[in-house]
């Protein structure tokens, strides 16, 4: 990354800024640690935030953007998949296991109770898996799934720990299947 690549350095303090959230929450993050996990000059971070705000909210944008490529490829893994709730069970648990990824999307929750600007990109995970999941389930029923995954990802943060794959997949599929 050089200065000839205006956007791969916006790009990387963007990352920079989601990894900072992801280990210390949203009020962590600072200019000066964006910029030195993004190894970049401070100036930098402001050339291109000019507020915390401004930082806070691509961080997030970003995270959207990582969830809505994350339910395309579930909406498609689950129409190729004999099983879906098997196959939404392996998936889970394998989001689970990449903790960077879930604590910065549930760093998202939290903020969007306090900033209501941020509520539609907080939205779009639990809303996204409704809709990849109402061909499998009901719409209602994909509600209820969507609600139940988001207790598992607040346990594995809780705990450390996520779910063992089967009995995750047995109850995804009485959830489904009821």
């Amino acid at each position: 990354m050089t200065r000839r690549d205006p956007e791969g350095r916006r790009q990387a303090i963007i990352d920079a800024a989601g990894r900072v959230i992801a280990r210390e929450g949203v009020g962590g993050l600072t200019h000066r640690k964006a910029a030195a996990e993004a190894g970049v000059p401070l100036g930098a971070t402001t050339y291109y935030f000019t507020g915390l705000s401004e930082l806070i909210t691509a961080a997030f944008e970003d995270t959207a953007g990582a969830s809505r490529e994350l339910l395309a490829a579930l909406g498609e893994a689950l129409a190729a998949s004999a099983d879906p709730p098997a196959e939404l069970a392996r998936r889970t648990r394998a989001y689970l296991a990449e903790p960077e990824r879930f604590r910065t999307a549930n760093e998202l929750y939290l903020a969007a109770a306090h900033r209501p600007e941020l509520r539609p990109l907080a939205r779009l995970w639990t809303d996204g898996l409704t809709d990849v999941l109402t061909p499998y389930a009901g719409a209602a029923r994909a509600r209820t799934i969507a609600v139940f995954l988001d207790g598992v990802l607040l346990r594995t943060l809780i705990t450390g720990t996520p779910p063992d794959e089967p009995p995750l997949a047995d109850a995804l599929t009485a959830l489904m299947r009821r």
